[in-house]
Order: C-alpha cells, then structure tokens, then sequence
C-alpha cells in the first residue's frame, strides 16, 4: 500500500511535539501507523468517523477500504490543512468540531477510531456517549489510550498535554459503561510495533530474551497503550487476530538507530583524535 502521506506539493503541517504528523521518524511513527493499519481491516465496506484525525493521514489510510471516512478535530487550521492535503479522496471529508459534542446523526456510522484523544480530554464520559450515539447499533468503536502505570515509567516528565490518563482497569471501566462487551489489546514498540490480544489478569506478554551466554530467558512486557474493540453487545464482535505485529519493508526504526550509532562512533573516534592533538600541544608547550 502506499503511503497516503507522501502526496507531491502538498504543505507539511509543522509538529508541535504532540500532535503526531506522517513525517515524525523513529518510535512514535511506528505506534501510529500500527494503530490505523490494524482499525483499516474493520473498515472494509463501512462508513468510518476517525475521531481526533489530527494532519488526516489515518482518515486516508482508511478511505481506500471504507464506503466513506469522515475526519473531525478541534483543531480548524488542522481541518484545513487535511482538506487541503487529502482533496483528491473523494469519500473522505474533514469536519471542525468536539468529539465530546460530534455534529452527525445518531446512528450514521458503522466504525470509529479515536487514537490517543481519550487522555487529553476532561470530558471522556461525554466523548463515549457522543461515540454511542452516532454509532450503529452493530457498529464497532476502536480507541486507544496510554497506560498510566507504564507510559512515564522511566521517570519522564509527565506529558503536559494529557489532561487525564487512565490505568488499564479505569480504561475498560469507562468503555463497559457504554460498550459492554470488548476485546482488548496492548501496544508496546520493540523495532516493530505490537499489538496483542489481553486475557484477564495483567495483561503482559511472554517475551523470550537472548541472553549473552545464549541461554533464553522469559521476560513479561507490560502495554504502553491499550487498542480495544468495542461493540453493545459480544455476538456483534468480528474474529480478532491474537496478535497483530506491525514494521516497514526498510525497517525504518532500526535503520535510525543504525544511522545514529555510526554517527556516535564516527563522533567518539574525532574525540580521540583531537584528545591526542590538544596532549600533544601541550607536550610542546612544556618543552618549549
């Protein structure tokens, strides 16, 4: 498939440093991208609202599969930038507004994404109820959100746009009170983007480690993000795929990393170098 983002002329809309753009690289390409290209397999056939669109790369990713995609952001120079980059879709439209308050009929939509929204909202019920209405009575919602516990494990700083991020258990609480039944999935990037089908209990997966011994160890990975399935009830779910693991044909990711380590090797050999040169010129100056 080719990339919908790569369209010649068209304006690069500038990344704020949240609001993901197709032109970002390395981890954060790989989460968003996997995320539309698992929801693009739901969509066959469908009329799609893409929650939160954002630049509208998703919303065009999806549009060659679906009947009719429909974008909606609070942003309007971001709506105007889709309009403008993805006119030549001719089932894809991008509308200015509120996900928590959607100007669209009850009942007019058989699938909805919304990637990554659901944390930078206060009014996450209001959202659900609006996403309830405007969906057909056997439609499908695909949502995502970070996980709370894991997401700034590593003690970053708290991301300021969040406004409310949930845990794994306030998670599939909020979406049960309005979709009861679910199929949920966690999200981690690993060179490839991975996502897998959760049992009950905590939710991590088994991963086999290679040690440098060579021996295999068993390691638990605990999601990053949550991607669930919703529907009103358990029989209008579709087969779900146990697992779902995403990559490009170069891989990307790793070809980065390559890229950069050789530039911290080259960096660290020009270090020795002038060490060598600035002891040397002080040799000669105590000679001297």
């Amino acid at each position: 498939m080719s990339d919908p983002s790569a369209i010649a002329g068209q304006p690069v809309l500038p990344f704020t440093g949240e609001r993901f753009t197709p032109e970002c690289v390395r981890e954060i390409w790989y989460e968003h991208w996997h995320r539309y290209a698992f929801a693009r397999t739901l969509c066959s056939g469908k009329r799609v609202l893409d929650a939160a669109c954002g630049e509208g790369y998703g919303s065009a990713m999806l549009a060659p599969l679906a009947s009719q995609v429909i974008g909606v952001d609070v942003d309007a120079a971001t709506i105007a930038h889709a309009q403008a980059k993805y006119r030549d879709l001719a089932n894809l439209r991008f509308r200015h507004g509120s996900v928590s308050a959607l100007d669209l009929d009850d009942a007019s939509v058989d699938v909805i994404v919304s990637f990554e929204t659901i944390e930078h909202l206060a009014e996450q019920e209001a959202m659900l109820a609006e996403f309830r209405r405007v969906l057909a009575a056997d439609g499908l919602l695909v949502i995502s959100s970070p996980d709370r516990e894991t997401y700034n494990a590593d003690g970053a700083a708290p991301n300021p746009y969040h406004v409310r991020e949930l845990s794994r258990g306030e998670f599939e609480t909020l979406l049960r009170s309005r979709f009861p039944a679910l199929a949920l999935y966690g999200q981690k990037l690993a060179f490839h983007s991975t996502l897998w089908r959760l049992p009950h209990g905590d939710g991590s997966a088994q991963t086999l480690l290679l040690a440098e011994d060579g021996a295999l160890a068993t390691a638990h990975e605990a999601p990053v993000y949550y991607v669930a399935v919703c529907a009103r009830d358990g029989a209008l779910l579709p087969a779900l795929p146990g697992l779902s693991v995403f990559s490009d044909r170069q891989a990307s990711v790793y070809g980065h990393y390559h890229s950069e380590i050789r530039r911290m090797i080259h960096a660290d050999h020009r270090i020795i170098e002038l060490e060598r040169e600035v002891a040397a010129l002080r040799a000669a100056l105590d000679r001297s």
